[in-house]
């Protein structure tokens, strides 16, 4: 049970990092876009 609670810690912590780098990624797209 507790490995199961770890696992799923895991995997959650790196769905959130990879959306927020996504979501990063094109908020920095349109800024640029915005600029030029």
């Amino acid at each position: 049970m507790f490995m199961d609670v770890v696992v799923f810690a895991g995997v959650g912590t790196v769905a959130l990092m990879i959306s927020f780098f996504i979501g990063l990624y094109f908020f920095v797209k349109k800024a640029e876009e915005r600029k030029s």
